[in-house]
């Protein structure tokens, strides 16, 4: 069996990216490729959430799968001028934290946060790592290759619903708000495998 990759070549011809997986069961798909290399492009708003002190974009590189996909779920959170969230592993702090629920047949990668900035905090004389404004945590997972998964699908696939919770804290110069959680949901449709063999005529003898 094929070992699919994408390389992203620019107009002088020069490789800028690749993208390989170490199993060939693996497998990005267009979409997800694009996701990464052009955000704006690449992701499907599902729903948004209106939360105090912020909001929230749920998106998603695929709707649709096979087993051995790989798919990236995206929360956008935009935040209020002025109004910032601590990164993950600021001490002393309630950091930003994306959670997602264990689903059966589905592999989840760590969270991927973007790089933060450094917030100087006059009134305490300290300096700490932040979000503001506009920024993206991805979720990668894989959809399960196992046979028993494979072989139950059927004809029309199956829909699985992915259950998670963003964790956070605002603050603005003045004052940390009081701790929330907003509750963010995927769905993916997997479709079975295309097992059916090329037509005679067409195939490499």
């Amino acid at each position: 069996m094929a070992r699919p990759g994408f390389f992203f070549i620019d107009p002088k011809g020069i490789i800028r990216e690749k993208f390989f997986e170490a199993k060939y069961r693996e497998r990005l798909t267009g979409n997800n490729v694009i996701s990464k290399l052009f955000p704006e492009l690449g992701e499907e708003v599902v729903h948004s959430v209106e939360a105090p002190h912020l909001s929230v974009d749920v998106q998603q590189s695929d709707r649709t799968g096979i087993p051995g996909s790989l798919i990236t779920l995206i929360t956008e959170v935009r935040l209020p001028r002025d109004v910032h969230v601590y990164a993950p592993g600021t001490e002393g702090y309630k950091p930003i934290e994306l959670v997602i629920e264990p689903a059966p047949n589905l592999e989840f990668r760590p969270a991927i946060y973007p790089p933060s900035t450094i917030l100087f905090l006059p009134a305490i004389n300290e300096r700490v790592p932040v979000f503001e404004g506009t920024f993206r945590i991805r979720q990668d997972l894989k959809v399960s290759t196992a046979a028993e998964f494979s072989g139950a699908l059927g004809a029309g696939g199956k829909t699985l619903t992915i259950h998670g919770a963003l964790h956070y804290q605002a603050c603005d110069q003045k004052t940390c708000f009081l701790p929330n959680v907003v509750p963010v949901e995927w769905q993916v449709q997997v479709l079975p495998l295309d097992r059916q063999r090329a037509p005679e005529a067409i195939r490499h003898k």
